[in-house]
Order: C-alpha cells, then structure tokens, then sequence
C-alpha cells in the first residue's frame, strides 16, 4: 500500500512510532476522539512474545468504550483470587481477590493479538517494518530508513523503553542502569507436567501463586485449565548491563536459587525445559515527556515504565493514551502544545504513583519473611498488592474534570515562554500522594521523592 505522506481526510493526524500495548492502545484512543492515525512498527513480524500480563479495571473501562472488552476478559486468568505463599512450605499466607491485584491475567502475546486485531478492525493499518530513521520537530513528521517522509498534527513516541523518541525529547541518550534485580521467566504448554503429581494442584484449573521469600519472590500462573503455564522468579543480580538485557536463562542457576522451596512449584521448575534471563533496569523519571516544540510526545513504557509487580505498566499506558488523546480534542486544531504539555501534567502525578506502589510491593515480599520468631505469624495485608485505589478512576473523566484548571496553568506558561518541569526546583509546587507499605497515604512533596524508577 502506497501511503500518503500528508493527512488526506481532512482530520487530523497523529503519528503513531510504535505497535507494541501501548502504541495500539494509543491508536484505538485517538480512533475514539475521531483524528486519523497513521502507525509505524519497525519490526517485520510480531511473535507470541512475553509471558504474563494484566490489564486492570481502570484500564478495562477504557477498552469497554473502544469495543474490545469482551476479548480481553476471554483471555485472562478466571480463578477470581490470588494466594500468597510462604517461600518453604508453601502455606498460603494470604489470599486476594486479583481484580485487587492485576484484574484480568493473560499471556501478553494473546493481549497483543487482541489489540491489533480491534485496531485493523477499526480500519487502522499498521505499517511493520518500517522503521523511523529521524524527526522534525516543527513540521512534524518522521522520516523513515527508506527515505520516506511522512507529515502530521502531533508525533506520539510509544516505542518502549529503547526508545528513539525519548532521546530526542531529552535531548541526549540515556542508557537503562542495574537495579540489582532480575527475573527468570518461562511459558509453556502445560503437558510438560500432566504426569507430575505434585503439580497438579495448581494445573487443573486456573490458578495464581506467589512464594515470597527473603530477597526473591516467585510468581505462577496457570491459564485455559492447564493447557498452559508460566513461572517467574525474581531475585538479586548485579551482572552488568548489556544492549540486549533479556537472554537464554540457565535453568541450573534457577534450580540452585530455588533449592528449598516448596515442591509445589519446585517440582515444575524442575522440568522447565529452558527460561529466559531477563535484567530488571533503572529508568529514571525525566522532566519533560514533551519535546522543545511541543508536537512530539511520549506515552508508555518510553516515559513510565513500570515494575512487573506495579501489575499497572499496560494499564498506565491505556490511561496515558485515553488522556493524550482526549486533550488533543478539547485544545482543539493549532493547540498541540497545549495538549500535549496539559497532558504529562496530568499523568506524572498519577503514574509516579504507580511505580513506586511497584516498588513497595517488591521490597515488602523480599523482607517480610526475615527475621521472623519460630512460630510467629504476619498480618496477611502486609503481603497484599495495594493497587485497589487505582482501579476507581476513569481517565478520560478526569481529563474532562481537570481539563479548565490545568489547561489555564500551562497556557499562561506556554505565553511566557516558560514551561515548568514535572518536578525539581523549578517544577510545580504541589504534593504527590504516596502509600506507604500498609497501603496508607501520606504526602510527601514533590521534590523530596525519591527518583529512581524501576522497570523491565
């Protein structure tokens, strides 16, 4: 197909860099406030990658109005809870509903595929292997390796967290960092352990588990009744950083770090037949997720990558895109910058939020086994996910809400020729709510937060 290298519709266009959860979600989004899109992958071939996901309800409610909720419930985990186990013996050390956790588990190749299916439906092309060689800030437009110049309204940098885009919005490259963390992770067909007896337990229905244990948690999760499963130990690393940060797994090593915990899930772990390595990086939060011009923007894991135990990355992503999306309608043709910069206005706040929830979770599995009396019992709710006040807000209603207010703020910067930061000295001067380990809020200002943001 010949694409057209201007809008043609007579809508506006928005450029999407990117087809991974959050570059579709985008475009669904973008498809329901009415612009054109026009989407560009620079992989050739998409494969059943990944192994768990979930997509929350403050997500969910988003998919519902784009026309593809009833997909995405069809995929995911039907077991309605989650139990959390002791690392040794297995014993279940509390049990919470997933809906309070992650909402609906599934394999993120199957999410994906359901993704991209409603957005062809919706009569959106994802053009695969084409990869974006450069950037124009003022036109906007891309131009790909094939010389190919293509122009639009806004540029939305959705290409994850090896992204092109946030190199140009930052100005300089900034290269992932060791966290001291990494994941062993494995999927596969659950045959491999129909004749194992200790396992069936958790392979003859959908099920989740979680062993917590001193510095390493394991997460299992069984879908379609058995048919497939998946397991992911996470634990301390401090090997260095390379280009790929995912790599074949030694299954040796995950058996040596496992040795000691409960058969129920050793004696799975014990016949995976191979895992993938996968290091878990810092990302720095950054002050701007808007370049100098204002009509290029980024929007998931490019911007707010997430912890796998936040259980919000897809999510935040979906949240982002339904803001992003519903700003550029309300500022109306012309006032991209405006949208764009309301826009991260909205969601740093709320993302940052999400993220550190990831990390409060990581870090209160690794340590609330330790140092334990003989016989001494936890309270269950100092183990459970605290992601339950994030599924009661609707982002584009907020969006509506907060629309006038925050509109007014960055249209008197946008005069002066002054935007503030996101945080910092210079940045805005409000406070950030954040939950501490028992899930209670306390508020912290805004430039005492602790930076670092974890993701994989």
């Amino acid at each position: 197909m010949v694409l057209p290298e201007r809008p043609s519709s007579g809508k506006r266009r928005v450029i999407i860099v990117g087809a991974g959860l959050g570059g579709l979600a985008c475009a669904m989004a973008m498809h329901h406030q009415g612009f054109e899109v026009l989407i560009f992958e620079k992989i050739k071939n998409f494969l059943r990658l990944g192994d768990s996901l979930g997509l929350g309800e403050n997500a969910l409610k988003l998919l519902k109005r784009w026309g593809i909720y009833e997909e995405i419930i069809a995929i995911g985990n039907k077991n309605p809870n989650m139990n959390i186990r002791r690392w040794d013996d297995g014993k279940i050390l509390a049990v919470q509903p997933l809906m309070d956790m992650a909402g609906y588990i599934g394999h993120r190749g199957d999410y994906h595929t359901a993704f991209i299916n409603r957005v062809l439906a919706l009569g959106m092309e994802i053009n695969m292997g084409h990869e974006v060689e450069s950037f124009d800030e003022e036109s906007p437009s891309v131009t790909l390796t094939d010389g190919r110049t293509f122009y639009g309204d806004v540029i939305v940098g959705a290409d994850g967290i090896k992204s092109k885009t946030r190199e140009l919005v930052l100005g300089f490259t900034d290269a992932p960092k060791s966290s001291g963390y990494a994941c062993y992770r494995a999927y596969f067909k659950g045959d491999i352990l129909k004749d194992i007896p200790e396992c069936q337990p958790i392979l003859d229905h959908d099920c989740l588990n979680i062993w917590i244990g001193p510095d390493m948690h394991l997460v299992q999760n069984t879908l379609r009744d058995g048919e497939e499963f998946n397991w992911i130990l996470t634990h301390k690393d401090d090997t260095d950083i390379k280009e790929s940060w995912f790599q074949p797994g030694d299954m040796d090593d995950v058996r040596r770090l496992l040795k000691g915990w409960d058969p129920l899930v050793t004696s799975a772990v014990n016949v995976t037949p191979s895992c993938l390595d996968w290091k878990i990086c810092y990302r720095a939060p950054i002050p701007t997720w808007v370049s100098k011009s204002g009509k290029i923007v980024l929007l998931g894991d490019s911007c707010h990558p997430h912890l796998p135990t936040s259980a919000q990355g897809a999510s935040q992503a979906t949240e982002s895109s339904a803001v992003l999306a519903l700003c550029l309608k309300l500022a109306g043709p012309g006032n991209v910058p405006l949208a764009t910069h309301v826009y991260e206005r909205l969601r740093f706040d709320r993302v940052r939020q999400a993220q550190l929830s990831g990390e409060d979770v990581r870090n209160r599995w690794h340590n609330a086994l330790k140092d334990l009396d003989g016989g001494e019992e936890i309270d269950p709710d100092d183990v459970k996910i605290k992601n339950r006040w994030l599924y009661t807000y609707d982002a584009e209603e907020d969006t509506i809400n907060r629309w006038d207010e925050v509109s007014k703020v960055v249209k008197a910067e946008l005069e002066a020729g002054k935007i503030s930061p996101l945080f910092g000295e210079d940045g805005p001067p409000r406070k950030l709510l954040v939950r501490d380990a028992y899930g209670k809020i306390k508020s912290t200002p805004q430039n005492t937060i602790p930076l670092p943001s974890l993701s994989v």
